[in-house]
């Protein structure tokens, strides 16, 4: 065979395999899908009763034209438009997809379909009935148990009744005369969609205008448009909250700032008080320290009583600040909460947000005057004032109190002093030494018993030298009694 003989042949040959290419292409074998899977897909061409998708080469899908009409008469679908359907069933080489079965009059047969194929089905919502709602699937009596219709429960479901609602078939018994409904997989999906784009627009620190839900004891949840968001009480203002609604109420617009976000477990924690003027930014242009001003106790403690003297602004009363006349066990002792009263200001730390004030009028030092009016070496009676583990605190005539060391109480070594000396109990004390740079003053019970045994023994010796007296000077008397006797020489 020539050169040419041959070339024309390949030629041939070639052709013949280019036309069998071009016959697959123009007749490719319809794709295979699986019931229920979702497609997306490019609407075509739209008649009267069939809205017809392209599935790419020469593969056309065709769904129900109603199940996109509209409230008024319309189409929410135009020729062009991008759907997401699912796949229902293959009838007579035709492709049959629906974004939900019931929204056009489907057979048992296509509600079987729906729930082997996991395919959503459109419901009228009859009536509520024992257990949950009576719904109607292309007028099939269907069941949606309580648990099934919302993600939370506890929700008013009365308000759906009358409404067209998209489930899943979770149960088809009967040939269809017992089907179970439940819409928490879809809502769940919805909501799933709903988080994928709020987690670009909610970010922690931007601040929000959304509606108030719900009020609870703890706080005010509200709608961030597809997940709930938690306002706790403690960010409702900077002041004291008893009530929280008191401060918002069902369907209240309010205006928040994102303070923490938890996508996995949808916890999102807002403040409505970051969005107001923090009263301790300013604190310094409204009080100062040694003015005077009325305030309301709020709390009480072992340590003290808290005040608040405007919202958000609270100041501590130590309990040693409490009354300079007498000494206070408890704050309970001398105020109530509830209580107005007029308040020092000794202190205002703006950095830590601490306030110390004082119910006392201003106080002078003792150890600043030249007389404290007790010296080193004095005995003097105190009372008992607190008993701790390294000594015991004696209040002393002059207003002072002073520590008497346990070396310094004169009891055996291992004795309980709290059992031994009650708070208010009398006590007599040495002072021993006076610190004034320090500000201390320390005291000796030991040194009385030791002063109080010398005394006594001084007193007995006293008392035995006046006796021997008495009895030297009464022998002294007999004799010169005997001695007259006989000079005169009668008794006397």
């Amino acid at each position: 065979m020539s050169e040419t003989e041959e070339r024309q042949v390949n030629e041939v040959e070639g052709s013949e395999e280019n036309f069998a290419e071009l016959l697959n292409k123009s007749n490719p074998k319809p794709r295979k899908y699986s019931e229920g899977q979702k497609i997306k897909a490019k609407v075509v061409r739209i008649t009267d009763e069939w809205i017809f998708v392209d599935l790419g080469g020469k593969s056309e899908g065709i769904i129900a034209r109603n199940e996109f009409d509209s409230v008024n008469g319309g189409l929410t679908i135009a020729e062009g438009g991008e759907i997401e359907a699912q796949f229902l069933y293959l009838q007579d080489g035709e492709i049959i997809l629906t974004t939900k079965v019931g929204g056009f009059r489907a057979s048992r047969r296509q509600i079987e379909e729906a729930f082997r194929g996991h395919i959503p089905v459109e419901g009228l919502v009859v009536c509520e009935v024992k257990g949950g709602l009576e719904v109607k699937v292309a007028g099939i009596r269907s069941f949606c148990p309580f648990s099934h219709m919302e993600l939370r429960r506890g929700a008013d479901l009365s308000k759906y009744v009358n409404k067209r609602l998209l489930f899943h078939i979770i149960e088809y018994r009967e040939g269809g005369r017992n089907i179970i409904l439940s819409r928490r997989a879809i809502i769940k999906e919805e909501q799933e969609k709903k988080i994928a784009h709020l987690k670009d627009e909610l970010l922690v620190g931007k601040e929000i205008t959304a509606k108030v839900l719900s009020v609870q004891n703890f706080g005010a949840f509200i709608d961030l448009g597809g997940v709930d968001g938690l306002i706790p009480v403690s960010e409702m203002t900077w002041g004291r909250v008893e009530d929280p609604s008191d401060v918002v109420k069902v369907g209240d617009q309010v205006q928040a700032k994102i303070t923490s976000i938890d996508w996995e477990k949808q916890h999102i924690s807002l403040s409505l008080k970051d969005c107001q003027v923090d009263p301790w930014v300013t604190i310094e242009e409204r009080y100062q320290e040694e003015s005077w001003l009325e305030g309301v106790i709020v709390r009480l403690t072992g340590f003290g009583a808290f005040v608040e003297l405007e919202p958000g602004v609270d100041g501590l009363i130590h309990i040693s600040n409490l009354n300079a006349e007498q000494h206070v066990k408890h704050p309970k002792d001398v105020v109530e909460v509830g209580q107005k009263v007029n308040v020092r200001i000794l202190k205002i730390d703006k950095e830590s947000r601490r306030i110390s004030l004082s119910m006392e009028s201003e106080r002078v030092n003792p150890f600043k005057n030249e007389d404290l009016g007790i010296k080193e070496g004095e005995l003097l009676q105190g009372e008992v004032e607190s008993v701790k583990p390294y000594g015991v605190f004696v209040k002393l005539p002059n207003g002072l109190v002073g520590l008497v060391p346990n070396e310094e109480m004169g009891t055996q070594k291992g004795s309980k002093h709290k059992q031994m000396f009650k708070s208010g109990a009398p006590m007599d004390v040495e002072v021993l030494t006076i610190d004034r740079e320090n500000e201390k003053v320390r005291l000796s019970r030991k040194a009385v018993i030791s002063t109080k045994e010398k005394q006594n023994v001084q007193d007995f010796r006293a008392y035995s030298d006046e006796k021997k007296g008495e009895e030297e000077l009464g022998s002294l008397g007999i004799i010169l009694k005997a001695r007259l006797e006989e000079k005169f020489g009668k008794k006397l």
